[in-house]
């Protein structure tokens, strides 16, 4: 009996997460370590990590199974208030059509997909980026338009940046109009401190005239719902030689002149009503336009038109794809990302909704806002009588009766100032919406006769929009735009784009440094929940307590992982959390009286964003030199901090290093920048190799920036989103990113470093069911097992490639470097010629030529199980034996299987055939290319010829023809 009481006992235990997030089965990672010639986990640990920064387990408990941890977390979620909000501010309710919902959102198709740095694999998501390009470009009525910036404010801060680099003034102001939204004037502050930019703020139209300054920002429709004639502004502005940024609002451009007939210089804002949950801030795509002369100077990404080898149109990211990585301390922004989910989410709804639906939303809202507005104004309310969907209203001292109504009511108004209230209304609001903010103004009152009212608006009554500032010309008549109204239309269309991309669900990706791990679909679900995605980010705390749990629970398990005293969720991108770190450290130090420090030395192996964001912060960067390993030079570390030590502000690295190993020396190099006065910044992008195995906190590091879709299974989504938290030592947390809206802390902190105060809040849900669901043991073995799977590729690779750099024992971190360099110098094959191939044998390519140029850095993490590493594994020999073939002179090296590659059914069904080499080699190269064949949808891309025939907008649907 008790065997069988044990035998059920066992049976009732759920089978832990651990077994779907590893790859590898018991048995597999027993073979990968006999590979190794090891007999366990912590034996390769052993030999793999320096046993100097090795740490004890975990302080967190074991791991849930997906149930329980769905459970908790939605006991969490019920402790939020879902009130409707017409708080506005930038952030509205919105409907997301369940066709995008399903198809997009909830599909891993589009979310697991990487950045399309390789676009013969990434078509679809780049014509979607297109898309959103020219919706931007049309509403905004400008000439260029990036494919979109991680918030509204940041990119308010980014055409500040802008308009200084581009303005021919000598002044070092920067005017805000005081009607712009007051999270965005913040970002704006903290970023122009260093940037040695002083920001002013007033009344454009009276007082910009009487500044002397480089550039303006405006917002139109202001936050409080005015729409003020910008256009004499913008005029005057020009006169001077001014650049002029104006923030505006997408729904409510569909209806107003553009900013760009008025002559801006910039658009930008937020998309995020245009079918994105507000989500407790994000995230959310914001879109940045400007006109034709600045479009050299734009931040982020673009997406340009070109040609394939066969000549047929091929879209690809064209400029600023890697600007830190080429620019490093010289590069204009350290953005590296973006929003491409996000995007791609707002350009589906407005092909779904199409310009006449549009409309129809935007009058519908607008309507509504007129009914609410003349119902008030009978009734005696002073409101502004200029507006789209936001009206102001002065209340005197009825302001908090009326405010804690509308609580009453489960409703949330804005208050502004002493004695008035804000409304804002949007897609969501009904005419039943209406009558309830009629009977909270109004209190027990007269009743609405929202029938009587319309009729008087019919009959002609001014609306909140004047004919002058009434939009005339035609918006998205691009075909796109006007195609796909039905669902069946709709559903179609999102799968063929779907169809010509490469992401997860079609087989591993192995890039180094970006971690294309597991996003698990338990991790994904509670995203879409209305508790967490129907939540503004301005909601009263007593709304969002399951928020400010499920932060403070992540926050936590952050610092156990990494070793400091407390984490900010804010930075919502790892570029953003860099700057916040070393905004941090320049805070501290000019608390104790060393704000002169300024030197930053870098290692030249750095991520590209470090020194971008150094010098965003103030800073000057000096180079450290790496040794032949790769390692950092100590002696060169340690000869320039002695020489800086009375300027030396921060350190900064990543750890393990940019090329894949642990750096033995890394507390010495922590030491000797703490001797001479400095702070020790840790790049946290390989922290996929150091969780529950070592700490950057006892490591020496001061503070650290966590991508958290790298390490902590956020899905990369096609180009972003990201979080970038940071952590800090106790000496630095009183320099954490606070908000001025809605603080984090009651006192201290430095400006906010993003629109919303937990910046894209509705996204580390994920990470948090990924910490619960895996726990302390679960995330240190996910840890070795991406250690052992790297080491396993290294070794089996080395035969065939050179492996660059090892650590101690011949051993590599979680990713290994492959040298191309001597198979070019022998045959003229480069690692894009690899990197091309490989999508003939099902993969998207390892990271190409960062960081050493002419190399391949390759990263199989903890998911991939040995079958799909051995797969990858195969096609590299397989590839290696067909540079063999060239090298003998069996196939020409202007014309063979790498050089041609990618190969595509147009390849196929080619009835003049003319290479040394069959069909059957060109597309199915391998047996598995036979049983799941992945097909490119379009040849190489000619990224000569869109560089030289910059096109960023959609071109007419016969230039698809031969698609």
């Amino acid at each position: 009996m008790a065997v069988e009481r044990q035998s059920l006992q066992a049976l009732l235990q759920r089978e832990p997460f651990i077994r779907r997030h590893v790859g590898p089965s018991q048995s597999e990672q027993r073979t990968l370590l006999a590979n190794q010639g090891l007999h366990s986990l912590s034996d390769m640990i052993g030999e793999t990590v320096p046993a100097s920064i090795r740490g004890a387990e975990l302080a967190l408990p074991d791991g849930l199974t997906e149930k329980q941890a769905l459970d908790t977390l939605k006991a969490l979620a019920r402790k939020n208030t879902i009130n409707k909000s017409y708080i506005g501010m930038g952030y509205y309710n919105t409907e997301m059509p369940n066709v995008i919902l399903r198809n997009v959102l909830e599909n891993p198709g589009w979310y697991t997909a990487y950045t399309p740095y390789q676009p013969e694999i990434s078509q679809g998501r780049l014509e979607g980026l297109l898309n959103f390009q020219q919706m931007v470009m049309d509403l905004t009525g400008m000439e260029v338009a990036n494919a979109s910036l991680l918030d509204e404010a940041t990119a308010a801060a980014e055409a500040m940046a802008l308009c200084r680099r581009s303005s021919r003034s000598k002044s070092n102001v920067f005017f805000v109009a005081d009607d712009a939204h007051p999270q965005t004037l913040a970002v704006i502050k903290t970023r122009a401190e260093y940037l040695g930019i002083d920001v002013v703020t007033g009344d454009p139209a009276k007082d910009l005239d009487q500044q002397e300054v480089f550039g303006t920002q405006l917002q139109y429709p202001g936050t409080y719902g005015d729409i003020n004639d910008i256009s004499r502004i913008i005029q005057q502005a020009k006169a001077r030689d001014v650049l002029v940024s104006v923030a505006s609002d997408l729904l409510a451009l569909v209806l107003l002149k553009s900013p760009g007939a008025m002559g801006a210089d910039i658009v930008m804002g937020s998309s995020q009503r245009f079918g994105v949950a507000m989500g407790f801030g994000g995230p959310h795509a914001a879109f940045f336009a400007t006109s034709e002369k600045l479009k050299r100077a734009i931040p982020g990404r673009i997406i340009g038109v070109s040609k394939d080898s066969r000549g047929n149109i091929a879209l690809r990211m064209a400029m600023q794809t890697r600007e830190q990585h080429i620019r490093r301390e010289k590069a204009t922004s350290n953005i590296c990302t973006a929003q491409a989910l996000l995007a791609n989410l707002a350009s589906f709804y407005a092909v779904y909704h199409g310009p006449d639906g549009l409309k129809a939303i935007a009058e519908r809202v607008h309507r509504l806002t007129t009914i609410l507005e003349k119902s008030l104004s009978d009734m005696g309310f002073q409101c502004n009588k200029s507006y789209f969907d936001t009206l102001s209203i002065k209340v005197g001292s009825e302001q908090q009766a009326i405010y804690q109504r509308a609580l009453n009511h489960h409703c949330n108004l804005r208050l502004i100032s002493h004695d008035s209230l804000g409304v804002s209304l949007d897609e969501t609001t009904t005419p039943d919406d209406i009558i309830e903010l009629f009977d909270i103004f109004m209190g027990k009152g007269k009743a609405l006769d929202l029938s009587f009212v319309d009729q008087r608006i019919t009959a002609g009554e001014a609306t909140g929009i004047t004919d002058d500032l009434r939009r005339t010309d035609k918006i998205l008549s691009h075909p796109v735009f006007n195609s796909y109204h039905s669902e069946t239309d709709m559903m179609r269309y999102i799968k063929r784009l779907e169809n010509k991309d490469y992401s997860l669900v079609h087989g591993m990706i192995p890039l180094g440094s970006c971690t294309m791990k597991l996003n698990a679909s338990a991790e994904m679900l509670p995203v879409t929940w209305p508790e967490f995605a129907n939540i503004h980010p301005f909601a009263p705390r007593d709304q969002v307590q399951g928020y400010l749990a499920l932060i403070d629970q992540l926050q936590q398990a952050l610092e156990a992982i990494t070793g400091f005293d407390e984490v900010s969720a804010q930075p919502n991108s790892g570029a953003s959390g860099e700057y916040a770190g070393l905004l941090a450290i320049r805070k501290y130090q000019q608390s104790v009286g060393e704000g002169h420090r300024h030197i930053c030395l870098i290692p030249a192996s750095a991520h590209g964003t470090n020194p971008a964001s150094a010098v965003m912060a103030g800073m000057k960067v000096v180079i450290i030199a790496c040794d032949a390993e790769g390692n950092i030079d100590v002696n060169d570390l340690q000869e320039k901090a002695e020489q800086h030590s009375d300027a030396l502000a921060a350190l900064m690295i990543t750890y393990p290093s940019t090329h894949g190993v642990y750096e033995e020396a890394v507390k010495t190099v922590c030491h000797t920048i703490h001797r001479c006065g400095g702070q020790v910044y840790l790049d946290g992008a390989n922290m996929n190799a150091m969780v529950g195995i070592a700490r950057p906190g006892d490591i020496g590091a001061d503070v650290s920036h966590l991508n958290l879709h790298k390490t902590f299974a956020i899905p990369h989504g096609g180009g972003g989103p990201g979080v970038g938290p940071i952590g800090v030592k106790k000496h630095l947390a009183p320099f954490l990113p606070n908000h001025s809206v809605s603080p984090v802390y009651d006192n201290g902190g430095i400006g906010a470093v993003a629109s919303a105060p937990f910046g894209s809040a509705s996204i580390l849900t994920i990470t948090w069911m990924y910490i619960k669901m895996l726990g302390g043991r679960g995330l240190t073995h996910a840890t070795e097992v991406a250690i052992l799977n790297a080491n396993y590729v290294a070794q089996r690779l080395s035969a065939y490639y050179p492996v660059l750099y090892r650590g101690q024992n011949g051993k590599v971190a979680h990713e290994c470097i492959i040298d191309i360099r001597p198979i070019k110098a022998a045959t003229g094959i480069s690692e894009e010629d690899i990197a091309k191939r490989l999508m003939d044998y099902g993969f998207h390519a390892p990271t190409m030529s960062f960081p050493v140029a002419g190399t391949l850095m390759i990263e199989p993490t903890e998911s991939e199980s040995l079958a799909e590493v051995d797969r990858f594994i195969d096609a590299m020999v397989s590839i290696r034996k067909e540079i063999d073939q060239i090298e003998q002179g069996k196939w020409p090296v202007d014309n063979n299987p790498l050089v041609n590659a990618p190969h595509t059914l147009a390849d196929l069904a080619d009835d003049t055939w003319q290479r040394p080499y069959s069909r059957e080699t060109a597309v199915f190269p391998s047996p598995q290319s036979r049983l799941a064949k992945y097909w490119p949808t379009t040849n190489r891309v000619n990224n000569v010829f869109g560089d030289r025939n910059f096109v960023c907008s959609c071109l007419g649907m016969e230039n698809y023809k031969e698609d």
